[in-house]
């Protein structure tokens, strides 16, 4: 089961510095029938303009995933941590039992990112944040596991969660594949380009919630950039 959503049936708001748009109920957005997939509670899609960002705010007990596709994102949290996130590298942060941070774009141009969250399999943890980069060329032609709370992922950001995040690159023509097996829920966007997944076509920016389909075979009909969320 492919369930397409298009880019543009996507809840979202544009607040002048931040175009949002919302894969799944979130903040004034509100669909029933988009509440989340899985463990997967959000997904949102954020353009944000230079030198502007969100300033401190709390979370707790969500793994949050932060994937750059434009431009780069500058982390700040109160356990002291400071980072930049260039595109195509990912950040995350467990947030416990409690963090502030703020995220800006400090760049001269437009920072795009993915930002998602996924609901943690423990609560009330020692909150942690982290980031690594993942070079395209790595990815090319494959998927590559970017976060991931299996330890047989040992190269991946590890998340507290029984849930995966992969991305791959592909050019016209080149098909990648992912085992996503029974009982679990895949949702995966295109950053950009034109693809089939197992004949459902997507657009650059389109969602498509997968469900009971045992191997994903992706196919891009143009260069195109993958994000994957494979959760319970």
């Amino acid at each position: 089961m492919i369930d397409r959503h298009p880019f543009d049936s996507l809840g979202g708001a544009n607040h002048g510095w931040l175009d949002a748009k919302h894969h799944f109920s979130f903040a004034s957005y509100y669909d029933p029938a988009r509440m989340g997939w899985g463990g997967i509670r959000v997904w949102n899609d954020d353009t944000i303009a230079a030198g502007t960002g969100f300033p401190p705010h709390p979370h707790n007990d969500m793994e949050i995933i932060t994937y750059v596709r434009e431009g780069a994102i500058t982390h700040q949290d109160s356990l002291g941590n400071v980072g930049r996130t260039e595109a195509g590298d990912v950040q995350v942060m467990s947030a416990g039992s409690g963090v502030r941070h703020s995220e800006y774009n400090r760049e001269p141009g437009t920072t795009r990112i993915f930002q998602i969250w996924i609901e943690p399999k423990t609560r009330g943890e020692a909150p942690s944040w982290g980031a690594k980069p993942f070079p395209k060329g790595d990815r090319s032609g494959q998927f590559v596991t970017l976060a991931s709370g299996f330890a047989d992922d040992g190269d991946a950001l590890p998340i507290r969660t029984d849930a995966r995040i992969v991305a791959a690159t592909l050019k016209a023509g080149e098909t990648a594949e992912y085992p996503l097996g029974a009982n679990r829920h895949g949702y995966l966007v295109p950053a950009m380009g034109t693809i089939e997944v197992n004949g459902t076509r997507l657009e650059a920016r389109d969602g498509a919630a997968i469900a009971d389909e045992a191997v994903l075979r992706v196919t891009a009909i143009e260069d195109s950039e993958i994000v994957l969320v494979d959760a319970a």
